[in-house]
């Protein structure tokens, strides 16, 4: 039986700065080592380094164009734009004037920019494409604030760079020099799973404490010799802003992919040595290679499945002193047919990958660590800087999210909540004094989660305090262990589980559009749309498979009794679930109310 305690508390390694802010990392770099190349670019296809002085000077020249421009030291500044080399451009120029950064999703809605441009009091918005702009533009009546719009792919920004050729350099170094680290940097709005988003303030500190200790603590993986990561997600989120900003401070080599379509082909030629990822990528990276296994039928069917078996069993082993003589000579045979060649398709290079957002669950912790990709699962939030807790080379426990990175203290209150204190915890919600004071009560972050610490200071993430269901014969119920099974399933792209004051536990589920025309095609059948094959009993059968797979991880109360294929799918354009891919419980709750009350006629 494993001990828990109800707090647990790692020193800091490295002290908080008293100077400076987060564009001091470019110019320490470009100061000590101008020939350091800290980004690769993709330009007409091919990737060109970028070195330190190079973004340095880029950096200088933007900046002293937002100086032209109007921009004054506090302004917020509005970012809308897929993942690319320029959006960590704007970010750091818009940081060396004193600058506050507003990101915004590329994909969200005219009320969304509008709130957030509005909320924040944007003076000025960088956008990326004519469609962004169209967007601002219908919606400026309501910016009183808003004074510019340039637009990136019309060359807004070389407007703006030849603007700034007027401005005095010095101009640039006494506002990055008045800028210290307990200033804003940025306002990140949660991705709003319920009411509407707010504000995070998110300070200069939070950012160079959290990865000056990041750096200290996986100095392995972001300092290697050669390090590099390829960047897919969205930079509006936290994750992603933190990775940035993390190899900036490593001086590890960072490259931006803006199309996860592309992301495989991207992978192979980069070559990263880590990588940064939600969960929803690793499952799709597996189910792929299961798929494709499938496909080819006969011998490779059998020997993928063999593989992935040798390697959850191998990993499981390392847990346990080792592995045996046989299961170390079919580990190594395996690497050979099938892992060397996974590890491939992520670009050959590929050590360490770091998840976050959601639980990753241990069957594809071990899966992936047997394959020789350690996954590093960690736990934050938007509040915290990304980041609290993570997984390292050194401490790994599958199926935890890690010990708190070093300055943090993790607590679990009496209602099992994971409360959170340290310097990377947000200064409060933008304009919203009450959120500010139930999130940061008695000086601690509440995080709504509910969690367990072992003895190690390992987190075990249990739940959503707000999203336990409570059954009418009085059993409480967290979705969030039986969602993330039944999601891990090939055919599967969403679930919500339900139950809350009815008899017993169901789900809604939809299918992935993208995997079913393998698995039908792998499985005889003929081809159908998602429509066709949420009412086909075949495919219902096999989602039964998924369930009852779920619920061998709960107990029979909070098993799964009934379930509904439904003929959409929750996707991002219907609003149903958010940019960093969490279900918007609330909208599809209120959206399928018939469905589930279907369920229980």
């Amino acid at each position: 039986m494993t001990a828990h305690v109800t707090e647990y508390s790692v020193p800091a390694l490295v002290a908080e700065a008293t100077t400076g802010n987060t564009s001091s990392f470019v110019v320490g770099h470009a100061d000590r080592s101008p020939d350091l190349v800290l980004f690769s670019r993709r330009i007409d296809g091919r990737w060109h380094d970028v070195t330190a002085a190079t973004f340095g000077d880029e950096v200088q020249a933007l900046a002293q164009g937002l100086i032209a421009g109007g921009v004054g030291a506090g302004d917020r500044v509005g970012l809308m734009s897929k993942t690319r080399y320029v959006w960590t451009l704007v970010d750091f120029a818009v940081w060396s004037v004193g600058a506050v950064t507003v990101p915004i999703y590329e994909t969200s809605s005219p009320e969304q920019v509008a709130w957030i441009l509005s909320d924040s009091g944007a003076r000025a918005c960088v956008v990326e494409t004519a469609t962004h702009a169209r967007t601002v533009a219908a919606i400026r009546e309501e910016l009183s604030d808003l004074v510019d719009v340039w637009q990136i792919d019309a060359g807004g920004l070389d407007d703006l760079v030849k603007a700034g050729a007027d401005v005095e350099a010095a101009q640039v170094t006494a506002r990055r020099d008045a800028a210290t680290p307990s200033d804003l940097a940025t306002l990140i709005y949660t991705s709003g799973t319920t009411g509407r988003p707010k504000g995070c303030e998110l300070t200069h500190q939070n950012f160079m404490a959290l990865c000056d200790n990041a750096v200290a603590r996986l100095g392995e993986v972001v300092q290697a010799e050669g390090a590099s990561t390829l960047l897919f997600l969205p930079l509006a989120h936290v994750f992603a802003r933190f990775v940035q900003v993390l190899s900036v401070c490593a001086g590890a080599r960072l490259g931006h992919s803006s199309d996860i379509k592309n992301l495989l082909d991207d992978l192979a030629e980069f070559r990263p040595t880590f990588v940064l990822a939600v969960p929803r990528v690793f499952e799709k990276i597996y189910n792929s290679a299961e798929a494709k296994a499938e496909s080819a039928g006969g011998s490779h069917r059998t020997i993928f499945a063999a593989a992935a078996d040798s390697a959850i069993r191998w990993s499981r082993a390392q847990d346990a002193g080792g592995a045996g003589l046989a299961l170390r000579a079919k580990h190594a045979a395996f690497d050979r047919l099938v892992y060397s060649k996974l590890r491939q398709a992520m670009g050959g290079q590929v050590m360490y990958a770091v998840s976050g957002g959601a639980p990753l669950g241990e069957r594809l912790g071990h899966f992936f660590r047997g394959a020789g990709i350690t996954v590093l699962e960690g736990y934050g939030l938007t509040e915290t800087t990304a980041p609290s807790t993570v997984n390292t080379p050194q401490l790994i426990k599958i199926g935890t999210v890690g010990p708190p990175l070093p300055g943090v203290t993790i607590r679990i209150a009496e209602d099992g909540e994971v409360l959170v204190k340290g310097p990377h915890v947000m200064r409060g919600y933008w304009h919203n004094e009450q959120a500010t004071a139930e999130a940061l009560a008695g000086g601690w972050f509440h995080t709504g989660d509910l969690g367990a610490l072992d003895s190690d200071g390992a987190l075990t993430i249990t739940g959503r305090k707000k999203e336990i269901l409570v059954t009418a014969g009085g059993k409480n119920v967290a979705p969030a262990v039986l969602e993330d099974r039944i999601r891990a399933h090939a055919l599967v792209s969403q679930c919500i589980v339900v139950g809350d004051q009815k008899p017993f536990i169901g789900a809604l589920v939809t299918l992935d559009p993208e995997m079913l025309p393998v698995w039908l095609s792998n499985n005889g059948l003929p081809p159908m749309d998602v429509e066709a094959a949420a009412a086909d009993d075949r495919v219902v059968a096999e989602v039964q498979r998924a369930i009852d797979d779920a619920n061998h991880a709960v107990s029979r109360a909070e098993s799964i009794r009934k379930f509904r294929i439904l003929p959409i799918d929750f996707t991002e354009e219907a609003g149903y679930i958010t940019p960093s891919l969490k279900l918007k419980r609330n909208v599809v709750m209120k959206d399928f109310a018939d469905q589930v009350e279907e369920l229980y006629r």
